[in-house]
């Protein structure tokens, strides 16, 4: 694929000066991070070393140290850095440790190797970031393509992307449905499952793992309490695994449950979940309806849309000072409720389903400094809001 996504430009101005920093790349499968490092090594034009540990059985620790090795031999008088690229990281047992000593070595000895570290499991690469190499490496996001993106390089309609979602290899086989469904479902959500939560977490209930989000597919969107989930499934244990279980979807970037928004409180985090999957692939390729069937079917449409919407905020809305929520009190509902510092939002999705709008006017009488924005109807336009960075809205 010759589209080149933003953050290649983004990692290639980093490398372009002095090298203080390991260059990370987090980000979900299969949206074309190990693409845009090959696109990175083909503008620096540096001798590169590829290498992942994507395996079966994981790598021992003394698999970095050789590739550093390879890529240290690399260099010459000609080419005096050399790139290291050594993708999904975060399967090497102890890796943050290794790369630490070797890099904090590269940099006293003044040596070639300028490492750009790639993984798919938010969890493990930023706890390794933050516990054994802080100071040490600068992050970059690849976050799941946007309708823009997928508009350039597909020709996707907005309309295409709300139900495919954003994967650029199922893009190419979107035309037969049948097919798009069969590679989502068995390349991404099982692979996503079995390597990035399964294989590398503790997980007491796989199969109870497997339902919820399952169960999240059925319900985008949607506030579901956890005594309604425990009734939904077999097997599954108390609220605080599933909690667990849910926490673990979102670090693999497949579905969160945002929490009920309570300003100047402590948060209650044994509130009822909102359910949002971070790909609408996520909920159609699971789901029983085709293209057309959901585009016909408005309230479940409007469920895809409040989805998008919602999933767009936890990709972009990223970090301490970023908070995304959603707000009930009695028959009155916010959408989502996006909040960083003292400034509040609160956001209405209007989506042609059936629903009260008393929520805003409600919530704005419990908090009157709070901004609203509508997105959908004959508020902001559905293709103006997904057309900018979510940060866009919220200045």
């Amino acid at each position: 694929m010759t589209f080149q996504r933003t953050v290649v430009s983004e990692v290639l101005k980093a490398l372009a000066g002095p090298k203080p920093w390991i260059q990370a790349l987090v980000g979900p499968r299969q949206v074309g991070k190990t693409t845009a490092a090959l696109q990175i090594e083909q503008a620096l034009g540096w001798p590169t070393q590829v290498a992942s540990a994507d395996a079966p059985v994981p790598h021992p620790p003394e698999w970095i140290e050789s590739q550093w090795r390879v890529a240290r031999a690399r260099a010459d008088e000609n080419n005096p850095r050399v790139l290291l690229v050594l993708d999904e990281i975060q399967k090497v047992p102890g890796w943050s440790e290794v790369l630490k000593r070797l890099w904090d070595l590269e940099l006293r000895e003044s040596g070639p190797v300028q490492p750009l570290i790639l993984g798919s499991s938010a969890l493990l690469v930023q706890r390794g970031l933050t516990e054994s190499l802080a100071g040490r490496f600068f992050l970059h996001r690849c976050p799941h393509w946007d309708w823009p993106e997928c508009r350039q390089a597909f020709g996707w309609s907005l309309d295409q992307w709300l139900y495919f979602g954003g994967y650029p290899g199922a893009a190419a086989v979107a035309q037969d449905e049948s097919v798009w469904r069969r590679y989502v479902n068995d390349s991404l959500i099982e692979a996503v499952l079995a390597r990035d939560v399964l294989q590398m977490q503790t997980v007491a209930k796989p199969a109870l793992l497997r339902h919820l989000f399952g169960l999240a597919g059925r319900f985008p969107a949607q506030v579901l309490s956890y005594n309604k989930m425990l009734g939904q499934l077999h097997d599954a244990g108390n609220t605080v695994t599933l909690a667990h279980y849910l926490t673990l979807l979102g670090t693999a970037y497949l579905a969160s449950g945002l929490e009920l928004f309570s300003a100047g409180h402590v948060r209650r985090r044994g509130s009822s979940p909102k359910l949002v999957l971070w790909n609408n692939a996520l909920v159609s390729a699971p789901g029983p309806l085709s293209f057309a069937e959901a585009f016909r079917d408005g309230p479940w449409w409007g469920r895809l849309v409040e989805n998008a919407v919602g999933a767009r905020l936890l990709q972009e809305l990223v970090g301490p000072e970023w908070s995304v929520t959603y707000w009930r009190e009695g028959d009155a509902e916010v959408d989502y409720v996006v909040q960083r510092g003292s400034r509040i939002w609160a956001i209405e999705v209007k989506s042609g389903r059936p629903r009260a709008v008393r929520g805003l006017e409600a919530f704005k009488r419990r908090y009157p400094s709070a901004e609203s924005w509508i997105v959908g109807g004959d508020g902001l336009s559905l293709a103006d809001y997904f057309s900018r960075p979510a940060t866009a809205w919220f200045r």
